[in-house]
């Protein structure tokens, strides 16, 4: 049962994109964890985790092998599995405790929800850096449910829908003691959250945009002449000669060639911006001293670069190795391919553009909670995403990347480009509907007129408080729950199963 529910779940997620089997695996997932005998429902917590962890990141062994997959599904198992377990254990005290089927309907479903957000808290900032993919909301992008994330946030999605399946399962196992219109009660729930309208974003005027997706094989394995990506990106851009561009954007490492040193790169791109007589983004990897730093650079006409911003969540064990001393002895075939480390970014994550606010997340950073809030903060009236899919080839991540671009636009009420070096490439507006978007794997551009904002949505005023808030009433209320059932000495175990 939990492994069927966790692929069920995978499924939900792109390529596929089913998402209403979230609330089919979901409820599986949650409804082994009341079975009978406890060392089953543990056992069904790991079975459960490791069925959705492995499948849903499968896309890490396309270039880089088995390793790094198991160590990081192994390493998100092991969260969901320790969530499970408290889950399983909270479920048993409450049905001690509670002993109105009325009182287990409004209880539990809150709790095994709390739980459920803290466990997408700790693991998405924790250890370095945390491994955000995978939430539950991220499965809605193109479901009704996912304009629910501008009004409570990612965090209030993710347990809403966990509350929505516990509460299937509540149902079904008190099915028989409860009066026939509580039998409904899942379905009320979920009718009113779909009634739920879309949050308002009112728009401040458009962006005409030009976005190019170069085709290259820029992945970490690749054998690339220096300067063979800059000439891919600069070819593909060839569509757009004659378009009247407000901004140009290039994906994460376009310019293989670091535009602040090579004069040859630099001059490419002066040209360019020439050209089209305005401003473009461009993903370079730049030195600074001793440190690097994946970077995104604002290069205006006549004057080059004129601002800056280093991803400031690189990925470990990808674009460098924490605590090296320890991890390198253990791997170090695998982890000679990162010889050297990039630095954390400090910069600000919002750039002027000719007096538009555009926000810029690197790749993995679109994932990272307080990097959107940061940027939305601090004026953003858009948001820059290039990107650089390459390691994975022709898999669900860039998929599932684009989808979480998606929720991130409606969350903020912000359109988003979401440019990467071979796909998927798209623009995406406030409401999360496509405005051009290219096939991947192709060289291409697109351009578009990009919807800016700076309306305030609910989500980016609260939804992070309200999200710590619900794992903390999750994880308060599961200790009280199991306090009061040892205080009445009871066991952990439903009464009369």
């Amino acid at each position: 049962m939990a492994v069927a529910g966790g692929l069920l779940n995978a499924a939900a997620f792109p390529g596929l994109g089913w998402w209403p089997l979230i609330l089919l695996g979901t409820p599986l997932l949650l409804g082994a964890l009341t079975a009978r005998r406890l060392p089953v429902a543990l056992a069904s917590a790991a079975a459960g985790a490791a069925a959705f962890w492995g499948t849903h990141t499968f896309w890490l062994t396309v270039y880089l092998g088995a390793a790094p997959w198991l160590g990081l599904a192994g390493l998100q198992t092991l969260f969901s599995a320790a969530a499970g377990v408290l889950i399983a254990i909270t479920w048993r005290a409450a049905e001690v405790v509670l002993q109105r089927e009325a009182a287990r309907l409004l209880v539990i479903p809150a709790l095994v929800a709390g739980i459920w957000v803290a466990r997408e808290l700790v693991a998405g900032t924790w250890p370095y850096g945390g491994f955000a993919w995978g939430k539950l909301a991220f499965s809605q992008s193109e479901s009704p449910l996912g304009q629910l994330v501008a009004w409570v946030g990612v965090g209030g999605l993710s347990f809403l829908i966990a509350a929505v399946s516990a509460l299937i399962v509540q149902v079904v196992r008190d099915r028989s003691r409860l009066p026939r219109p509580m039998l409904l009660s899942p379905v009320v729930l979920l009718a009113g959250l779909l009634a739920v309208p879309p949050f308002p974003v009112e728009t401040t005027g458009t962006l005409r945009v030009g976005a190019v997706q170069g085709n290259s094989e820029a992945g970490l394995l690749a054998q690339n002449r220096p300067g063979r990506i800059l000439e891919d990106h600069l070819e593909a851009t060839a569509p757009l000669r004659g378009e009247d561009l407000d901004l140009l954007v290039w994906p994460e490492n376009a310019a293989d060639l670091d535009p602040l040193r090579d004069r040859a790169a630099a001059r490419v791109l002066d040209e360019l911006t020439a050209e089209f007589d305005a401003p473009m983004l461009v993903g370079a990897i730049t030195v600074d001293g001793d440190r690097m730093y994946n970077s995104a650079l604002l290069w205006e006409p006549g004057r080059g670069a004129t601002a800056q911003y280093d991803k400031m969540h690189p990925v470990p064990f990808a674009e460098y190795l924490p605590d090296r001393e320890f991890w390198y002895p253990l791997a170090p075939d695998l982890f000679s391919m990162i010889p050297r480390d990039f630095s954390i970014g400090t910069r600000p994550n919002v750039l002027d553009i000719e007096g538009v606010r555009a926000g810029v997340a690197i790749c993995f950073d679109i994932v990272d909670d307080a990097l959107i809030r940061e940027m939305v903060e601090g004026g953003a009236q858009l948001i820059l995403a290039p990107t650089n899919n390459a390691d994975f080839g022709r898999t669900d991540q860039s998929a599932q990347q684009l989808a979480i671009a998606r929720l991130r636009a409606i969350e903020a009420g912000r359109s988003v480009v979401n440019a990467s070096t071979v796909g998927v490439s798209a623009m995406i507006d406030p409401s999360g509907a496509t405005i051009s978007q290219v096939a991947p794997f192709t060289p291409a551009a697109m351009v578009g007129e990009v919807p800016l904002s700076s309306t305030i949505t609910p989500a980016m005023s609260f939804g992070a408080s309200l999200a710590a808030g619900l794992a903390a009433v999750g994880i308060a209320g599961s200790a009280a729950l199991l306090l009061r059932a040892r205080g009445r000495g009871g066991r952990l175990r439903r009464p009369g199963a």
